[in-house]
């Protein structure tokens, strides 16, 4: 490890011993398995981890590039560049984040060889595979992409299916405009399934301390297959407002790197400083992620966007979340135009379910809708 933290490994063992059912806290040996397990791997806490096979080799922050979506190219060019100019070298983005490989290309073409880029393919047809791959190359001005992805897809692609994209990705590795191959899901047994397959060398999958003990299970699959994690969501799409206490939590598993989505220079700075004063899964920590845990438990709205577009023109990623969003967010959050455009039509879902059926963790986002914009009528 790189750094030493004094009483580290005691409040790892806490934490993951908290989802462990009771046979476990016993001393079961299955029980003790599966987490000794995640403290082996975790143990090696460091401020850089190695993705799995892939034997790339990063600090603890990643730079999620879908919120640059929203700012000018010379702010995302700025963002970008003092976030390497810190330490920061893998960029993740997708060809269906609209203009974000373009602002990552101009950004980085001058260090292409010093920093570490990932982006995904939506699609599930293997000719427009190849379109997407060559325009995310020109985009990102780049002749090879490090981590290629597949974009949460309904499946886990394999060689010889049906689809031919998983024979694609081979091909296009081949011929040397991908270096690695990764998937990305929101679906718990399609991930599963891609790490028990063994033919991706990075999964990215929602990673927060909200995890389920299902989900810290995958991350300890993952770190015995030697498969590199990228956290998506591990600020839980915004209701995660405590970002030491995630950057903390995530230290610990030493085969995960989460990827932060920044669109702000203050949210920058915010997990820059933790490269330097590392925050510690300290008293205080435990406190704010047991009253997270307690209060965001159940039903709520991982914010993905996988339901959109919504027939009526909700926002729903925003729309479903509101009501936790006016408990925990800043103020100022409610009076932007990406929150009011999102609201607009709240109020007028037909209770079609086109979300319920598009959702991976099937919510029932109507009710979530119509409780919150009982709410936000009142208090906005």
């Amino acid at each position: 490890m790189t750094k030493s933290r004094n009483g580290d490994i005691v409040v790892i063992y806490w934490e993951l011993l908290s989802h462990a059912p009771k046979r476990a806290r016993n001393g079961s040996a299955r029980g003790i398995a599966v987490f000794a397990a995640i403290i082996v791997q975790g143990s090696a806490l460091m401020d850089y981890v190695t993705l799995g096979s892939t034997g790339i080799k990063v600090n603890k922050n990643g730079f999620g590039a879908l919120p640059i979506q929203r700012v000018s190219d010379s702010e995302a060019e700025y963002l970008i560049r003092k976030a390497y100019r810190n330490g920061i070298t893998l960029f993740d983005s997708a060809r269906d984040y609209s203009d974000s490989e373009k602002k990552l290309g101009l950004a980085l073409s001058g260090v292409r060889d010093k920093v570490f880029i990932a982006t995904k393919t939506l699609t599930l047809d293997k000719g427009i595979f190849w379109e997407h791959l060559e325009t995310s190359l020109k985009m990102l001005k780049t002749d090879y992409i490090d981590i290629y992805q597949f974009h949460n897809p309904p499946f886990c692609p394999k060689p010889g299916d049906e689809s031919g994209l998983y024979d694609a990705m081979l091909e296009a590795k081949a011929q040397g405009k991908i270096r690695h191959i990764g998937i990305t899901n929101h679906r718990i047994h399609v991930a599963r399934e891609a790490a028990e397959s063994g033919l991706y060398e990075t999964i990215q999958y929602p990673v927060s301390y909200l995890a389920s003990r299902e989900e810290l299970e995958l991350v300890r699959l993952c770190a015995d297959k030697n498969i590199g994690v990228l956290a998506m969501k591990a600020l839980s799409g915004g209701l995660i407002t405590d970002s030491a206490a995630a950057y903390a939590y995530l230290l610990q598993f030493g085969n995960v790197i989460p990827i932060w989505g920044i669109q702000l220079e203050s949210e920058l700075d915010e997990f820059i400083s933790y490269q330097d004063a590392t925050p510690c899964l300290d008293n205080r920590a435990k406190i704010v992620i047991e009253r997270d845990k307690e209060e965001l438990s159940g039903e709520f709205c991982r914010g993905c966007g996988y339901c959109l577009p919504c027939p009526a023109g909700i926002g729903i990623p925003i729309a479903a979340r509101m009501s936790l969003l006016l408990r925990r967010a800043h103020e100022s959050f409610f009076f932007n135009n990406h929150c009011r455009e999102s609201m607009l039509h709240a109020g007028e879902c037909t209770n079609c379910r086109h979300c319920v059926e598009h959702c991976p963790y099937s919510i029932d986002a109507p009710k979530l809708i119509r409780e919150s914009w009982e709410e936000y009528r009142e208090l906005v």
